[in-house]
């Protein structure tokens, strides 16, 4: 056993050391697009990681007997392998590296944070409590970190989208954007600008990620009603994971009733992106409930 940690330890690391690899070859491609190997590289480093991700996670649960999501390490480690599946699914999708330019920063800090900060009794997999013991335990957490994958994906868009549209009045407008620079109008028709195109893809991915968070939400409160004899205890996980529901509805409410696009569905999204986080992460240190697994709040 301790062999095994000693070389699930060093993987983590590799992992690390993969990521920082592939940000720095997305940002080169990016700024030098015309080197095709540095795309290649990304994405190349971007399985790499994902591979070794896999291995960690595998043995732990054929080593522990339940699927690895028991505590915050391994959650980490899930959420990481999600974000780069979704990462590559959609780089052979829209081939750009846009993608991974954004998300490798995000999985190198994810995979940092989990190996380095996290004390080393945070990463040992531990006996399941009895509320745990259940085959509630892979469907509701693995549907949730997935949707938080897409969630915050689809709004890290939303943020490079605010970033770059940074000091212009941009209204977006079915097929054609119209900017408005020092009071002069720039129509671009017959096809979608990059603007345009970032908008729609963060549009996409929260559509995706949010049904998941649905289906996710209900089938915890099945699951607690199960274990603890409540549907719903206002617990801080369940509350903020209400919250985070209630502000991706509004995203895609005002972006399919009010066909809203541009800055403003784009802020939301980006408030989003700081909802899932604390939803995810921060109630897990601060907050005292039935979900808390943070060594504060301990």
């Amino acid at each position: 056993m301790a062999n095994w940690n000693n070389i699930q330890n060093f993987l983590a690391n590799y992992v690390f050391i993969i990521l920082l690899v592939s940000m720095f070859a997305y940002w080169l491609n990016i700024a030098f697009p015309k080197f095709q190997l540095l795309a290649k590289l990304g994405n190349f480093t971007t399985i790499l990681a994902n591979i070794l991700i896999s291995i960690i996670l595998v043995y732990r649960w054929l080593d522990s007997g339940y699927f690895p999501l028991s505590n915050l390490y391994e959650s980490l480690l899930f959420l990481t392998w999600c974000l780069t599946i979704i990462q590559l699914v959609l780089e052979q999708k829209i081939h750009s590296q846009i993608i991974g330019g954004i998300t490798s920063p995000i999985t190198m800090f994810i995979v940092s944070f989990s190996s380095i900060s996290l004390p080393k009794d945070m990463q040992k997999a531990s006996p399941l409590v009895p509320a745990l013991k259940s085959n509630w335990l892979m469907m509701h957490v693995s549907i949730m970190i997935t949707s938080y994958a897409a969630l915050i994906l689809g709004s890290l868009l939303a943020i490079l989208f605010l970033v770059i549209a940074r000091g212009q009045d941009i209204q977006l407008k079915g097929s054609s954007t119209i900017m408005n620079t020092n009071n002069n109008k720039i129509i671009i028709t017959k096809q979608l600008n990059l603007l345009e195109s970032i908008d729609n893809l963060s549009y996409r991915i929260i559509g995706l990620g949010f049904p998941m968070l649905t289906i996710g939400i209900i089938a915890g409160a099945v699951w607690a009603n199960e274990a603890w004899g409540t549907y719903w205890s206002w617990d801080p996980k369940e509350t903020w994971a209400l919250i985070t529901w209630l502000v991706f509805a509004s995203y895609l409410h005002i972006r399919i009733t009010k066909a809203w696009q541009g800055k403003r569905p784009a802020i939301l999204a980006s408030i989003g992106f700081i909802i899932v986080w604390i939803c995810f992460l921060g109630v897990n240190f601060l907050g005292k409930g039935l979900h808390s697994y943070g060594w504060i709040s301990q």
